[in-house]
């Protein structure tokens, strides 16, 4: 049996001024007119067929509502307020809102943007994501973003100025050619400018990516360690505590449609390529994703012979502990084993071997009640989650 977790909601919107040259999302460069309206009352009859497919205003106890929303691409912020409000009420309209749900929008600094976020504060987004990556003009321009130092200053400023709940500026560190005082530098900027919230992570380079085909000059990996070290020094002296990878925040305010990913929660995911998670009471969890291009997507629209799921996985108990443990040893703070049970329906014998190898190989530490990933866990995260690959025989 499982308790379900907490539910959530990722909404994606394709489309992007130009594509950036390091991004593996899916993401598509606008030609022509976003076909605003079709896009979203395609998205609303996506998550109606999810609720109706897996009877989620049908539960055995009161009906799921929505922890968070995310609102993700692409740039959602070229969709109009307008639009984003009756996104958001066709969403409430058929799935419950938590009383204090947090509704996250990306959003670019540019200037036409930023003038709409007090719009889309109205139409009910309480949570602004801003894709800042640099302030310096060079280095933004390698990374064919669209907008410029002032931009992102200005946008910051504007996110600080209309009270918002919470905003985020993701920031990014080992770029082309950056030198370590340049990293730091940003993130002094980013500091200044206050925000609840900094996503601050390295730039890697990503298969099907124009940087994989013509890769830039990237600092190593001494000068990655020492922005890292030094960074994460200057973040927490200002106030900031690290509770994920490149997650930091003001205490209060951790992003929480992302600590209900980390923690093995549940989402539902609508729109172009998007990815959910569902937990069951009778033990199943299942992964969904849907038709990835958005032409394929919209000729699904009211035409239910090729709806917009495209798969459907059950993620067998074999493979539980991999995907659990993957999620939830990004985060800093340590993981109750009580939560591994509830959030997998296993039990902890099936992983007591790993479990031991990890803290044998100074991985994991451990008491009667939780797990903490060490210094050398985070250094070898990956050899670290490998531990609970099942072994092909």
């Amino acid at each position: 049996m499982l308790t379900p977790p907490p539910l959530s909601l990722y909404v994606h919107i394709p489309w992007c001024v130009q594509k950036c040259p390091y991004c593996d999302f899916n993401s598509h460069a606008q030609k022509g007119e976003i076909p605003e309206s079709q896009y979203i009352d395609a998205l609303l009859e996506d998550l109606q067929l999810d609720i109706e497919h897996y009877q989620l205003a049908q539960a055995s106890t009161a009906p799921r509502r929505l922890h968070s929303i995310f609102i993700g691409g692409g740039t959602p912020s070229l969709i109009s307020p307008p639009g984003i409000g009756r996104l958001l009420q066709g969403i409430e309209a058929q799935i419950g809102f938590e009383d204090n749900i947090e509704i996250t929008m990306e959003a670019n600094p540019g200037t036409i943007e930023a003038e709409r976020f007090a719009q889309f504060q109205l139409q009910g987004v309480n949570r602004i994501s801003i894709g800042v990556q640099s302030f310096e003009d060079e280095k933004l321009q390698a990374l064919g973003r669209i907008h410029g130092k002032q931009e992102a200053i200005n946008a910051a400023h504007l996110a600080h100025k209309i009270g918002l709940n919470s905003f985020n500026l993701d920031l990014m560190h080992g770029l082309p050619n950056q030198s370590q005082q340049q990293a730091l530098d940003d993130l002094d900027k980013a500091i200044e400018l206050n925000p609840y919230h900094l996503s601050w992570y390295q730039l890697t380079i990503e298969p099907n990516t124009l940087f994989y085909s013509k890769p830039p000059t990237l600092p190593d990996d001494d000068d990655l360690w020492d922005i890292f070290e030094q960074g994460h020094q200057r973040l927490t002296n200002a106030g900031y505590v690290q509770y994920e990878i490149s997650g930091y925040s003001k205490p209060g305010y951790q992003c929480r449609h992302n600590l209900n990913y980390w923690h093995f929660g549940d989402y539902l995911g609508i729109g172009c390529g998007s990815h959910g998670k569902l937990s069951f009471a009778d033990g199943r969890i299942i992964r969904t994703t849907k038709i990835k291009h958005p032409k394929g997507y919209l000729a699904a629209y009211q035409n239910l012979v090729k709806p917009y799921r495209d798969t459907e996985i059950l993620v067998e108990p074999v493979d539980r502990p991999f995907e659990y443990f993957m999620n939830r040893f990004r985060l800093i703070e340590s993981c109750p084993k009580a939560e591994f049970i509830a959030r997998t329906g296993m039990a902890l014998a099936e992983i007591e071997s790993d479990i031991s190898t990890a803290i044998e190989q100074g991985y994991l530490t451990q008491t009667d009640t939780d797990w903490q990933v060490t210094q050398k866990g985070k250094l070898f995260f990956n050899d670290l989650v490998a531990l609970f690959v099942e072994d092909e025989e």
